[in-house]
C-alpha cells in the first residue's frame, strides 16, 4: 500500500524537507522513514509542525549528514538513545534510530538495541503512532502499518500495539497519553487498554512529576477537559497522581440536606472556563480552586453543609501542590492567589457594595483581576437557569464598577504615590517596621477613599497629620 504524504501535507516547508532528507537516505543507502504524529496528524487534516524520521541503521550519524546538506551546525545528540534533534525554524525535527528497548521493574532506563522497522514500530505507544512511511524517492509512498493504525485512526480507538500491560510497564506515561489522545481526538480507549491503564496504574510513580505535569496541562488544553479528568478517576491515576481531586467526589445526606458532588462540579467548572481563555493554568486554577472543601466540609442543622474558609485552606494545599508539579514560584503564587480570592467578587456583587470593597479587590488582584472574574464566572455551575442569570448579571454590575474605579483612581499596580524614602524623612525615623505600619495606613486611607490616589494630596495629607498617624500606630500596638 501507498500513501502520498507528500500531497497530503499542507506544510509546504516541511513538504521540502522531507523529500530532501529521503533523498540523503536514497544516496546513502540508508532506510528512511517518516513516522509517529506526522502521519497521524495529516491522515486526520491537521496541522503539524513536528516531524520523527526513523532511520534502520545510525540515526546519530545520519543526524549529522541531515545537519551538513541543511548547513546547520548544531546538533543535539543523544546517543544512548540513537536520536537527534536538529533545530529547523518553524520545524521540530528528531532523527532516531530503529530500536527495541528493554526495561527493568523499578527503572525509566531501558537497555537499547538496534532493530528493524517492525520491531520499532512494535515498541511505539499506540497503532495510531505506529505506522510508517518510506521517503527515499525510489520508495516513495509506501506505508507501514504493522498493528493496523490506520483502522483504529478510521475507527476512532486508542490502543496498544503489544499487550496493554508490556506497554504501560515500559513507559507508564504512556497511561496519561493514552487519556489524553483520547481527549484531544475524542476517541474511545480500547477495553483491554483501558484495563491495562487500571491493572498498570500504580507503576506511573516512578515517572517524574514534570512529564506528569507536562500531560496534565495538554489534557487540560482540550476543548472539553473533563472528558481525561473522568478518565483519569476511573482508571486510578488520579487517586495516585492527584489524591486532593479524587477527595472532592462524593455526597453525603443528613436530615434532607444534601451537598452537590464536588468533583463533578469541579469538571464542569474546567469545562466552562475552556469557554473563556485558552490558558492552562487558568484552567490549572479552576481544577484546584476548591480542592480545600473536603477538609471544611461541616454540617450546621440550621442551614446544612457549608464549607467556610475553604479558600483559604485551598490556597495553603496548592502550595505543596504546586511544587511537587515543579511548576515555577511565580505560577505557584498566581494560582494561591486566584484560589484564595475566588468567592470575592460575588462578595461584592450588589448595588450597597461600597467603592472601598471594589478598590481592596483590585489591589489584592493587581493585574490578575480579569482572570480572577473568568475563574467567578466558570465556577456558576447551578442547573437553575434564574439562578444562572442572575449571578451573571451580579458579575456583570462588579466589572463595571471596577472599570469605573480603575478609570477614576487608577489603581492598576497600587502602591502608596509617596515611597519609603520620603516617609523616613517626613517623620525622621530610620529604616524598620514603623516605615511598613505608616505606608500601609496611608494606602488603606487611599483605598477607603479619604485621600485621593496622588502624590501631592497624599503628601499633604501625611503633613497634616504626623502626630495623629504616629498616635494612632501606638495606639494599634
Amino acid at each position: 500500500m501507498k500513501i502520498d504524504i507528500i500531497k497530503l501535507l499542507d506544510n509546504k516547508k516541511l513538504k521540502e524537507i522531507i523529500i530532501k532528507i529521503g533523498e540523503i537516505g536514497e544516496k546513502n543507502d540508508i532506510p528512511v522513514y517518516i513516522v509517529g504524529g506526522v502521519i497521524r496528524d495529516t491522515l486526520l487534516n491537521n496541522s503539524t509542525s513536528d516531524l520523527d524520521i526513523l532511520v534502520v541503521g545510525d540515526g546519530i550519524k545520519f543526524a549529522d549528514m541531515v545537519a551538513k546538506d541543511f548547513s546547520i551546525k548544531t546538533v543535539i545528540k543523544y546517543k544512548k538513545f540513537g536520536t537527534a534533534m536538529i533545530p529547523l525554524k518553524d520545524i521540530n525535527l528528531e532523527i532516531t534510530s530503529a530500536r527495541k528497548e528493554v526495561y527493568k521493574q523499578n527503572s525509566r532506563k531501558p537497555k537499547i538495541f538496534y532493530t528493524e522497522l517492525k520491531e520499532d514500530l512494535k515498541r511505539r505507544d499506540f497503532t495510531i503512532n505506529s505506522m510508517a512511511v518510506d521517503i527515499r524517492p525510489s520508495f516513495l509512498g509506501d506505508f507501514y502499518d504493522p498493528f493496523n493504525g490506520i483502522q483504529d485512526l478510521n475507527q476512532k480507538i486508542i490502543r496498544t500495539p503489544l499487550d496493554a500491560k508490556t506497554t504501560f510497564f515500559d513507559d507508564p506515561l504512556r497511561m496519561l497519553r493514552a487519556i489524553r489522545f483520547s481527549t484531544q481526538l475524542n476517541y474511545n480507549i480500547d477495553k483491554n487498554t483501558f484495563n491495562g491503564v487500571i491493572n498498570t496504574a500504580e507503576r506511573i510513580k516512578i515517572i517524574s512529576f514534570e512529564r506528569v505535569r507536562d500531560e496534565l496541562l495538554k489534557i487540560l488544553s482540550t476543548s472539553k477537559p473533563s472528558i481525561g479528568l473522568l478518565l483519569m478517576e476511573k482508571s486510578g491515576l488520579m487517586q495516585i497522581l492527584f489524591p486532593e481531586i479524587s477527595a472532592l467526589k462524593g455526597v453525603e445526606k443528613r436530615n434532607g440536606f444534601f451537598h452537590k458532588d464536588v468533583f463533578e462540579h469541579t469538571l464542569t467548572v474546567v469545562d466552562n472556563i475552556t469557554k473563556y481563555t485558552d490558558d492552562p493554568i487558568l484552567r490549572l486554577t479552576a481544577l484546584f480552586h476548591d480542592v480545600g472543601k473536603p477538609s471544611t466540609k461541616h454540617y450546621r442543622k440550621d442551614i446544612g453543609w457549608t464549607y467556610y474558609g475553604h479558600e483559604d485552606v485551598g490556597a495553603t494545599m496548592f502550595e505543596s501542590i504546586g511544587k511537587k508539579l515543579k511548576l515555577s514560584t511565580k505560577t505557584i503564587k498566581y494560582i494561591i492567589k486566584l484560589i484564595r480570592l475566588h468567592l470575592r467578587p460575588i462578595a461584592i456583587a450588589s448595588n450597597t457594595v461600597t467603592d472601598s470593597a471594589v478598590r481592596r479587590l483590585m489591589v489584592e488582584t493587581g493585574d490578575d483581576i480579569e482572570d480572577l472574574l473568568l475563574l467567578c464566572r466558570a465556577d456558576i455551575t447551578s442547573k437553575n437557569e434564574y439562578k444562572v442569570k442572575n449571578f451573571m448579571n451580579n458579575f456583570n454590575f462588579v466589572e463595571k464598577r471596577i472599570v469605573e474605579v480603575e478609570e477614576r483612581d487608577k489603581l492598576r499596580n497600587f502602591k502608596s504615590p509617596v515611597g519609603g524614602d520620603e516617609i523616613m524623612k517626613i517623620f525622621d525615623i530610620i529604616p524598620g517596621p514603623l516605615v511598613g505600619r505608616i505606608k500601609s495606613m496611608i494606602e488603606s486611607q487611599i483605598l477607603d477613599g479619604k485621600i485621593k490616589n496622588e502624590y501631592d494630596a497624599t503628601k499633604s495629607f501625611i503633613l497634616n497629620n504626623k502626630k495623629s498617624i504616629i498616635e494612632k500606630i501606638e495606639h494599634e500596638n
